[in-house]
């Protein structure tokens, strides 16, 4: 009888052993980094990949750890989302629209063209695509958020954007994924997965907050509730998972939830409360994304080569996506919005493992695109700060300022 349960000690011991070294690699890497004045998720990421399988190997990355650095990105996009009410969405509507489009059309139809003309399938080439078309806005909202940018007309653009970004690259790797199958790409799931994204969007988002708008005391109307953290928290992982059964991503769920309960009285207090939760899952997000980098599968000059060819294609289209969206905004936010759209990160990983796993894409382009996400990760918080610490001509006054906000 005493056997089964030293073997659940054991894994229990082992996982939190895992979390343990995780944690303190980050933290040791953002006191690093802080004290030499660059952006802290470098030193999250880097430290995560010095502790992971392919350095020095003190972690695996198995499901405890995978759901902690699920927590980090959900609980950052969730307290972003509180920052961000309905109505400064609206404000730049346009903009992130543009932003969205163009930021998944050139980046997508890049990857896909170079694919081909290389010689890969068809399959392959829709794969690269998808994976050059995602942007990853849990690393560009922690930059933003270090910087104090996140609530400006920049930040919002590049969430709202992110929204759309989300939706298209989901199409396009449904249809990577139907062709890549024998029964190839069903124009009826097509149209339902838009259909249930733009339900979600439309019915739990914009309803919600009418409701909780309406009736901000509800997160106070639980007898459990000692403050409106905790219903506020039960609503942030319901919409993530809502989420994630159709097809989004969870943090798109996390961000919708927190603009709800952006409309209610109680944002400031749960804003407070939300921190903390973020502060000690975030960084597990970001050292698991460093401890994603397997070293080994670049000692190939062949592959190195490519691998910077197809991050430069991966920086220059999105970036210029981004740029041609933002006419009208003075260059400052133009570039900001820009930078925060490059980063790859986790969902580029996402798609080339899908695609992997799938047989479609070989083991040495795998690596590629898991690096080019790594790569583009690690450059945008530094693009991101040198166009936050610009200077424009112009003065940077939003044509179309959010309400003011009440307590």
């Amino acid at each position: 009888m005493n056997l089964p349960i030293a073997a659940g000690s054991a894994d229990v011991t082992t996982a939190l052993l895992a979390l343990f070294t995780l944690l303190v690699a980050a933290k040791a890497g953002e006191e690093l980094f802080r004290r030499i004045h660059q952006p802290v998720v470098v030193g999250e990421i880097l430290a995560g990949a010095i502790v992971g399988p392919s350095v020095l190997a003190l972690v695996e990355l198995d499901t405890v750890v995978q759901v902690f650095a699920e927590l980090g990105v959900i609980f950052l996009l969730f307290w972003v989302g509180l920052e961000t009410k309905i109505g400064d969405v609206r404000s730049v509507g346009k903009s992130a629209t543009r932003v969205g489009v163009l930021g998944v059309v050139i980046p997508a139809g890049a990857g896909l063209g170079l694919a081909l003309a290389a010689g890969a399938s068809t399959a392959t080439a829709l794969f690269i695509g998808a994976a050059l078309a995602a942007t990853s806005v849990g690393i560009t909202s922690a930059i933003m958020i270090e910087l104090n940018i996140h609530d400006g007309v920049a930040g919002r653009t590049i969430l709202s954007a992110a929204v759309l970004d989300d939706i298209l690259a989901l199409v396009f790797l449904a249809i990577a994924t139907g062709v890549a199958s024998e029964g190839g790409v069903q124009i009826g799931e097509l149209a339902l997965l838009i259909g249930l994204s733009a339900l979600f969007l439309g019915f739990f988002g914009l309803g919600g907050a009418k409701i909780l708008r309406d009736r901000p005391q509800l997160l106070e109307s639980p007898r459990f509730a000692d403050s409106p953290l905790l219903p506020a928290v039960i609503i942030c992982l319901g919409f993530a998972v809502l989420a994630s059964e159709i097809g989004l991503a969870a943090v798109i769920g996390a961000f919708l939830a927190g603009m709800i309960i952006a409309e209610t009285r109680d944002q400031n207090s749960i804003e407070s409360e939300v921190a903390p939760l973020y502060a000690f899952f975030g960084p597990f997000f970001f050292a698991v994304i460093g401890a994603q980098i397997d070293i080994s599968e670049f000692a190939s000059l062949e592959t190195d080569l490519l691998l910077v060819g197809i991050t430069l294609l991966a920086i220059v289209t999105k970036y210029a996506g981004a740029w041609i969206g933002t006419i009208g905004m003075i260059r400052r936010d133009r570039k900001i919005v820009s930078a925060g759209m490059v980063p790859r990160g986790e969902v580029g990983i996402i798609v080339a493992g899908l695609g992997f796993s799938q047989g479609v894409i070989e083991a040495d382009i795998f690596a590629v695109v898991v690096g080019m996400s790594i790569l583009t990760t690690l450059l945008a918080p530094f693009l991101i700060r040198s166009a936050a610490n610009e200077t424009d001509d112009q003065v940077p006054v939003d044509p179309n300022p959010p309400p003011p906000r009440t307590v």
